[in-house]
């Protein structure tokens, strides 16, 4: 059985999706591939998961980096997963491109190369974004691409955290500053 559970954010309402123990699906209400892998059977329940993910996502929408992940269950082929677990990896205020997650995917597997563009599929079937960051994920050359809840979204998250991570460095540099000077 899963569950399900509803968050308001500053970019509208977001569905959560749980097995009961992790969280199975987080997305913006209607956009692309929406409770894709959501069982038919479901009932809205508000589960400690949902409780932990809105203590992350209250967290992350403040403009803070969440110091811990809710529990996640990955819900699509060994390759999505491992396409998902290269994003988790994705540091708050920073992004990366499809080619680069394809090179290190290829080289954890011994391999030469692996297709962008497949990882790229993978990324769009993200089930779980924000807390798996696929809105981290640019173009080779920077642009932004793709995103199932909105290329709109996608610019306002990326320019939220930027932000937070430019007022973290600037507190940093004033208080080494406030320290020398005393």
């Amino acid at each position: 059985m899963e569950y399900t559970y509803g968050y308001d954010s500053p970019l509208g309402r977001i569905f959560l999706a749980a097995d009961g123990q992790a969280l199975t699906g987080l997305w913006f209400e209607g956009q692309k591939y929406f409770a894709a892998k959501l069982d038919r059977d479901h009932e809205e329940k508000n589960l400690p998961v949902f409780e932990r993910t809105g203590v992350w996502l209250d967290l992350y929408f403040s403009g803070k980096k969440p110091d811990f992940t809710p529990p996640l269950t990955l819900k699509g082929t060994s390759f999505q997963r491992e396409v998902w677990e290269a994003m988790l990896a994705i540091s708050f205020g920073q992004t990366t491109t499809y080619a680069e997650i394809a090179m290190g995917i290829a080289k954890n597997r011994g391999i030469s190369s692996m297709s962008a563009q497949a990882v790229g599929n993978a990324v769009a079937h993200n089930p779980i974004s924000l807390i798996i960051p696929c809105h981290r994920v640019v173009g080779t050359d920077g642009s932004l691409t793709g995103y199932a809840g909105g290329l709109e979204k996608k610019k306002w998250l990326l320019a939220m955290e930027r932000k937070a991570c430019y007022n973290l460095e600037e507190t940093k540099r004033n208080r080494v500053c406030t320290a020398d000077e005393q």
